[in-house]
């Protein structure tokens, strides 16, 4: 590869990483939009800008064919989890071999590499029968909860996915995460004065306890399955019996066995309450199914495995909790490999980095799995 920049990509990197873009900041998602679909345009690619809810930035399509099947569908996202403010709080930096900033790894150091190795490829002439889309989203970081059917109906006219998510620190690419589900619990009692006549309440609170200790309980490690009771709230005042009390709970699992099973918990519990006299509903679904490796998957791993070999890069597997699209794209078939920006950590926090010396290997080994792909 003759034509790859690393001070250009820097320069486009530090101009992304300096625009908000969280994922309820529509017009900071829409001007990483714009700087995408240009740079594509320029290539020749077509563009089709999609808006599935105002609330939200637009998601961006974008191919190199007018047919309707690709040898690959290539995911990424736009949106961050920072806030409007971030960046003039901490903008893009260097600072010993690293580059710093809000959403510098997650991702959008991966949406300019798969930019640069497309047209480094296709200014080489390797693309010419090479059938590709690239989808952008603008709700990855809120479970993409709108542009879910979009990718899914991308991925199923798909061979094979490459998802964008950085590397791990260590440099692992990801081929396993575990499906996630977000679930929402109210529970109503009866006040009462605590002190004088606590007989005549019915505490809300007294049955969120039983909540979060029966939920708790459906934590399996050995199987991978976790659920955190992580928000609760409820009452008015110490001397009062509590009225009201809710909670909103977060699942991890394996296989979504598990998730019927937690499921079935949740309606038992609504269903037979162990406090006297209060009731309880609950919302919320599955939204994001777990990502585990098909034969297919394994397949193109081993085949990833050997390019790296080939190319001098190390690499290894990891299974990881944290969803991603890839988790969409594995559920239907597709054989996924997720993991494939350059390397960084610290994702979600202030000191998110960029390793900078892993974006010119990983270039490379992204070019050699389009090429292989495409064949």
């Amino acid at each position: 590869m003759k034509d790859f920049n690393l001070a250009e990509y820097l320069h486009d990197l530090e101009y992304i990483v300096n625009i908000d873009s969280g994922s309820r900041h529509p017009a900071g998602v829409a001007a990483v939009a714009n700087f995408m679909a240009q740079r594509y345009e320029a290539m020749g690619w077509h563009v089709t800008r999609h808006h599935f809810n105002n609330a939200v930035g637009p998601c961006l399509e974008i191919k190199n064919t007018h047919d309707n099947d690709y040898d690959v569908l290539i995911i990424g996202h736009m949106d961050t989890v920072f806030p409007v403010g971030t960046v003039a709080e901490r903008p893009f930096s260097i600072k010993d071999g690293r580059a710093y900033g809000p959403g510098v790894a997650d991702m959008k150091a991966g949406l300019l590499l798969a930019y640069y190795a497309l047209k480094t490829l296709q200014d080489e002439g390797k693309l010419q029968h090479a059938k590709i889309c690239v989808a952008l989203n603008s709700d990855e970081e809120i479970s993409s909860v709108y542009s879910r059917p979009w990718l899914e109906q991308l991925a199923v006219k798909s061979r094979h996915a490459f998802i964008m998510e950085p590397a791990r620190a260590n440099g692992a690419l990801v081929n396993q995460r575990k499906g996630l589900g977000r679930y929402s619990f109210v529970i109503k009692g009866k006040a009462a004065h605590a002190g004088v006549d606590p007989e005549k309440g019915r505490s809300a609170i007294n049955e969120l306890a039983h909540w979060i200790l029966s939920l708790h309980a459906l934590t399996n490690i050995e199987v991978g399955t976790t659920v955190n009771v992580g928000v609760v709230h409820g009452g008015t005042a110490a001397n009062v019996v509590a009225e009201h009390a809710a909670g909103e709970i977060d699942i991890r699992f394996v296989t979504m066995d598990e998730a019927v099973r937690i499921e079935e918990t949740l309606k038992e519990l609504v269903a037979n309450p162990r406090t006297e006299g209060v009731t309880a509903s609950f919302t919320g679904k599955v939204t994001r199914p777990p990502m585990n490796p098909s034969p297919a998957t394994l397949r193109l791993c081993q085949a990833t495995t050997e390019i790296a070999k080939k190319h001098n890069i190390d690499i290894s597997w990891v299974a990881t909790g944290g969803g991603s699209d890839g988790n969409f794209t594995a559920a239907l078939g597709v054989p996924t490999i997720d993991g494939l920006g350059p390397i960084g950590g610290a994702s979600h926090s202030p000191s998110e980095y960029l390793e900078i010396n892993s974006i010119e290997p990983r270039l490379n080994l992204l070019r050699e799995l389009i090429l292989y792909v495409a064949q």
